[in-house]
């Protein structure tokens, strides 16, 4: 990223190193049983400063959110130091790296900077069937090159095609609802979740043919509101009006710059399956963690694609997208933190009956101990509003047995809870998915006023919760 995001690291890891010297060639497991629900306030804290601080002090966390996720963190990994030892807290901090922050952002920058060199240039204009259509495109892209790549290509046509309407709040609300959550669950290739499926060993076209149902309809409902919710402030008096003020010309035609990107886009996605479908039994043991060769050959090529991307892709393309780092680094520097901060939280929630949040394992299970199907959905849903996704998938998928072939046969609907849970409901805060974030970093930066984090639960408090209600009684 850029130079302020040195500190955070050097930090972090200068203090582990003064407190673990001597221990670091062993980076200790946690185990869930032994860890009390306190751990989890560093991570309370993290959401409750994404949350508070853009609303009570904007132009200090503009500046300074970077710092105040490093804290969080050190609040963590400090006291876990002096109670558990170095060692411990260290391996953590190398674990949430390699095993999981560096893969997830290596990732997120390959997709942000090959579809950020993807222009299309020439003027749409924002109607109500021309969002729509747009909206639907993005849903169906987003199994196939995934969430973040979808959002990516389409939010900036998106935008300038709505630059002279007065409305548009909707529009980018709605986007991230399809294209950034919903539209990415028919392949593991769509969302981080299904993708961890995958490497568990659920088939690849299982996700398609039981999530189909319950995606057509959330997203058909969805795409049916949002015409009629465009459709009334298009046509609005102020709205038809704003039509001939179209800051952006007509000419030249329409077109795509950047072409080369395509063939880089593609080589993402394969990239991505290679590292699921290659086995080749081989892995490293960094300081306690196991990084498997297929995802060091996978993040490595990915970070040689982009760097491809930023080579070859005409700088046309990218001025045309007012292509900048701003939305990739919000992104990195608060999912440092979320990461770091998770690992206890995760930790607990995967001890089951013996941790300290057992309430959660006796709501999904009947007292008999059969799966709840309905309270999977939605207790993996709520989880994955407010945590990371993809590791509250795992850790469900885990809770209902973790065997993925009887998931996918004895226990095919619970799979398909977790499933739709967990990517259905990434959309319901903005911290539910990364793609969430940087969509609404881009749209600011084009000066749309988006919604802060609680007016935003208020949207999805008001769209998203009785159409998973509904979702919930048709399907589980």
């Amino acid at each position: 990223m850029t130079r302020r995001a040195v500190p955070m690291s050097m930090v972090l890891v200068a203090a582990l190193t003064l407190t673990s010297w001597p221990q670091l060639a062993c980076a200790a497991t946690l185990e869930g049983a032994s860890l009390s629900a306190l751990w989890g306030l560093p991570f309370a804290g993290m959401l409750l400063s994404i949350a508070v601080f853009p609303l009570v002090a904007p132009a200090f966390w503009h500046h300074h959110f970077g710092k105040v996720t490093a804290v969080w963190a050190l609040v963590f990994l400090v006291p876990f130091a002096f109670a558990f030892g170095g060692g411990a807290a260290f391996g953590t901090l190398v674990h949430a790296l390699l095993e999981e922050y560096i893969p997830f952002i290596v990732l997120l920058t390959a997709l942000y900077t090959v579809a950020g060199g993807i222009c299309v240039r020439g003027n749409l204009h924002g109607t109500p069937r021309l969002n729509t259509t747009i909206l639907a495109l993005g849903t169906l892209l987003a199994s196939v090159m995934g969430t973040t790549g979808a959002a990516m290509l389409l939010i900036r046509p998106l935008l300038r095609a709505n630059d002279n309407r007065q409305h548009v709040v909707h529009v980018v609300v709605f986007f991230i609802f399809l294209v950034a959550n919903a539209g990415g669950s028919l392949s593991p290739l769509g969302d981080p979740p299904l993708f961890l499926g995958f490497l568990q060993g659920v088939n690849f076209f299982w996700t398609t043919t039981h999530l189909a149902l319950p995606m057509l309809f959330v997203c058909g409902v969805l795409l049916t509101a949002f015409y009629c919710l465009d459709s009334y402030y298009f046509h609005r008096r102020e709205e038809e009006r704003s039509r001939f003020l179209d800051p952006t010309p007509d000419s030249p035609p329409l077109g795509t710059d950047g072409k080369v990107n395509f063939l880089l886009l593609g080589t993402v996605v394969g990239l991505v399956l290679m590292s699921g479908l290659w086995k080749p039994g081989v892995s490293f043991d960094v300081l306690g963690t196991h990084v498997a060769l297929q995802n060091a050959v996978r993040d490595v090529a990915l970070v040689g694609v982009t760097l491809l991307s930023l080579a070859f892709t005409p700088r046309a393309a990218r001025a045309g997208n007012d292509f900048n780092w701003a939305p990739i680094e919000e992104v990195a520097k608060l999912f440092a933190g979320i990461f770091v901060t998770i690992a206890p939280v995760i930790t607990i929630l995967r001890a089951g009956e013996a941790g300290a949040f057992a309430g959660v394992v006796h709501l999904v299970n009947d007292s008999s101990g059969q799966p709840n199907d309905t309270m999977y959905f939605w207790a993996t849903g709520l989880l994955s509003s407010f945590l990371d996704n993809a590791p509250t998938y795992l850790v469900f998928f885990n809770l209902a047995g973790g065997d993925a072939s009887s998931l996918m046969t004895t226990g095919a609907t619970t799979l398909v809870a977790i499933s739709a849970g967990a990517v259905f409901m990434g959309a319901n805060s903005y911290i539910g998915n990364a793609p969430n974030f940087m969509v609404k970093a881009i749209a600011e930066s084009r000066g749309v006023r988006m919604p802060s984090f609680f007016a935003y639960l208020g949207w999805s408090g008001v769209v998203l919760l009785p159409l998973f209600l509904v979702t919930g009684w048709l399907f589980f």
